[in-house]
């Protein structure tokens, strides 16, 4: 691996990030909140560390390629410099401390949603709107969008789009991988604008509007109250959030596809129709047990339950009313939501409904190979039979996600939370959804968690947001030798 590339990718989205900071810098001093010196001194932070890097890059993109290596660590690496340099307002204006500042730093850009901030409706609102930009950011990739905005860099410049990428088919739009990553970004952009408008229409103010559009749609959760959504409880704020988190839910290339061949484009994608079919078969669910284990009307009951189950299974995390107070069987559900997520090439964390499907149909065949051991079957996604290195991949994946959640949740558990806590934060942060259960749930909060299981949860957001393989493959020896190019 050659570091120089990786320091001269990561010193020219440190720039891009950096020239983030004039957005609220310019709305600190037009709203004279007291916070525009921060800003600046963000802005000159993040060239100063980009200058650093790039004095210590090199690349020449007529004789250098950037390979799998270099694409891997510079997804890791700008995750983790990211979030520190996104952190640094909260420290900066004396509202966390470096720890807790890198903690929500990490919560932005990896999408996650939980945040360590005791009083949202005390922060300067150029401070809010800052933390609605970084996960705005973060929800596309900022690699997918630094590869959209900036130069093509040579042909290698596939392998930061395949670190950064979800869901186990990772097909371009169109043969050049700028040219798709800038149809993602508009798209994403348009999804962004139009839930703004619609939610400035349904009675919330503009800044409010902005912010939750882009927590909706980058399938994040970062509210401007510390109540969240309960704060306004209108009905027809929560049915515009409800469609976009399902829109920010699916493969964002169907969109694309729906321009040229129509509607029906959607529902003839399996994994979008699975995730509807799956989405109103828990929705009902959950509905029929909250009806008749609470004081709910059916109205309120069916309104609550379809709004948080699109919420887990986006893993935006949202909450349209106190989830903690409904019966086992509606929280056993939505437990289950951490794990399917939304669909490959969203938003959304989780391990995707796509392998999910997968998952379930290898275990179908495998109970008719025990019963007809002589015959061949083929497991199939959107029809197609997928190839035995697929389907070990994935399996691999289920195992290694399994894995990272047990271990992280001891690795938890170590830093004197309780058995429930360590469980339920870490799969809330693997997921990227964000709401808990318990004492870190709708009655509790981030905020008292040590400093030592801030960086616990802090990893399990970076392993969750690059998908496991990106993160643990840099533990490999053979990764950091010079002279091997894969």
């Amino acid at each position: 691996m050659d570091i120089r590339i990786v320091f001269y990718l990561m010193a020219r989205m440190v720039f891009c990030l950096g020239a983030v900071y004039f957005i609220p810098w310019g709305m600190s001093l037009y709203l004279e909140d007291g916070c525009s010196e921060v800003f600046f001194t963000c802005f000159l932070i993040c060239n100063f560390v980009g200058y650093l890097l790039n004095h210590y890059a090199r690349f020449d993109k007529y004789s250098q390629t950037i390979t799998n290596r270099e694409g891997v660590a510079t997804a890791t690496f700008s995750w983790v410099l990211c979030a520190a340099l996104a952190g640094m307002p909260y420290w900066m204006t004396g509202e966390l401390d470096l720890f807790a500042s890198f903690f929500e730093g990490m919560s932005a850009v990896t999408t996650n949603g939980v945040t360590v901030i005791e009083s949202l409706q005390a922060l300067p609102r150029s401070v809010l709107f800052w933390r609605g930009i970084t996960h705005w950011l973060g929800g596309l990739g900022i690699i997918v969008i630094f590869i959209s905005l900036l130069p093509r860099m040579a042909s290698g410049a596939f392998h930061l789009f395949v670190a950064e990428a979800t869901g186990f088919n990772e097909d371009r739009l169109l043969p050049r991988l700028r040219t798709t990553a800038q149809i993602l970004f508009m798209i994403y952009s348009s999804l962004t604008l139009a839930e703004a408008f619609l939610l400035f229409v349904c009675g919330m103010d503009l800044f409010d509007a902005v912010n939750h559009a882009m927590a909706t749609v980058a399938t994040a959760g970062f509210s401007t109250y510390d109540n969240g959504l309960l704060h306004y409880n209108n009905p027809l704020i929560e049915l515009v959030i409800f469609v976009f988190m399902i829109l920010a839910g699916a493969n964002f290339a169907l969109y694309y596809k729906v321009r040229y061949r129509g509607w029906h484009v959607l529902w003839e994608d399996e994994e979008f129709r699975i995730f509807i079919y799956f989405i109103l078969a828990t929705s009902c669910l959950i509905t029929l047990s909250v009806y008749a284990g609470t004081d709910d009307t059916f109205i309120e009951a069916v309104r609550h339950s379809f709004f948080m189950v699109a919420s887990f299974s986006s893993t935006t995390g949202f909450a349209s009313t106190n989830y903690e107070q409904w019966p086992a069987v509606a929280k056993l559900t939505l437990m289950l939501l951490y794990f399917t997520g939304g669909c490959a090439g969203s938003t959304a964390g989780g391990i995707k409904i796509a392998r999910f499907v997968v998952l379930v149909r290898m275990t179908i065949v495998e109970l008719k190979r025990v019963l007809h051991p002589k015959m061949l079957f083929a497991v199939k996604f959107e029809g197609k039979p997928l190839t035995v290195a697929v389907l070990v991949s994935i399996s691999r994946f289920f195992f290694l996600y399994v894995i990272s959640v047990v271990v992280l949740s001891i690795l938890f558990a170590a830093t004197g939370v309780s058995l429930t806590e360590a469980i339920f934060g870490v799969m809330a942060c693997i997921s990227s959804c964000g709401a808990a259960f318990g004492g870190i749930g709708m009655e509790g909060e981030f905020v008292h968690i040590s400093d030592a299981g801030k960086m616990v949860l802090a990893l399990a957001m970076l392993i969750g947001r690059l998908e496991i393989y990106t993160v643990l493959v840099m533990l490999r020896k053979e990764f950091w030798h010079m002279n091997s190019r894969w």
